[in-house]
């Protein structure tokens, strides 16, 4: 499958950079250089979901499809937890594979310049918040998250706005996991200290983020 899938893409004009090992060896400086990642769920030496794991918590933020047999709920919610921007259950297309593909690369090109965010900025560049010289890595769902608040900060995003766009229109998994990522990027605030940002749960409709003066040091 993998030589037919690197043939198919080559064919489609896209570079491909097989690696067949869970125990990736690739530097961290060499995957940000990728457009889009695709990684199989089901690896040998090491499973698809603990390499991802890996990567995000050190800060890799290239987009990443996770492709796999798992098509429960759970296992859906366990991929996108641990990193995955898409996901796609075998057997599948490979032109509905292209699209999504396609998808994640546009996405990363349509990201725009510094947003400010009262003391933070959020950088769509390198995928950080930035308070002063510190920095907070974002996952690519909470930057998608993040973004959608931002662009409209001080007004009420709907839930289901806010889900279509972090995890797309199509995702059937609990709807639990946005205050998870809520929760994620609340800590990730926290520890920068920023004071003046927080996100604010609105009964009946999702969630804001909402900017205040912030406190003047005594």
């Amino acid at each position: 499958m993998v030589v037919l899938l690197r043939q198919g893409l080559e064919e489609e004009g896209h570079e491909v950079l097989v690696c067949n090992s869970g125990r990736i060896t690739l530097r961290q400086d060499e995957l940000e250089h990728f457009d889009v990642i695709l990684l199989d769920w089901s690896l040998p030496g090491q499973d698809g979901v603990s390499v991802l794991r890996e990567w995000r918590e050190a800060g890799l933020q290239t987009p990443v499809l996770m492709l796999t047999a798992r098509g429960t709920t759970g296992e859906k919610v366990m991929g996108l937890r641990a990193g995955a921007d898409d996901y796609l259950v075998k057997p599948f297309d490979f032109d509905e594979l292209l699209a999504r593909l396609e998808a994640l690369h546009r996405r990363g090109e349509q990201q725009g310049g510094p947003v400010r965010m009262g003391s933070v900025l959020l950088d769509p560049r390198r995928r950080v918040l930035r308070r002063g010289l510190q920095e907070e890595p974002l996952t690519a769902r909470e930057f998608s998250l993040i973004s959608s608040l931002a662009r409209q900060q001080g007004t009420p995003q709907v839930r289901a706005r806010l889900m279509a766009e972090a995890w797309g229109p199509d995702f059937d998994g609990s709807p639990n996991v946005l205050e998870v990522y809520v929760g994620y990027l609340r800590t990730k605030l926290e520890r920068l200290g920023a004071k003046d940002v927080s996100i604010r749960a609105v009964r009946g409709v999702g969630y804001t983020l909402l900017i205040e003066q912030e406190p003047r040091e005594p």
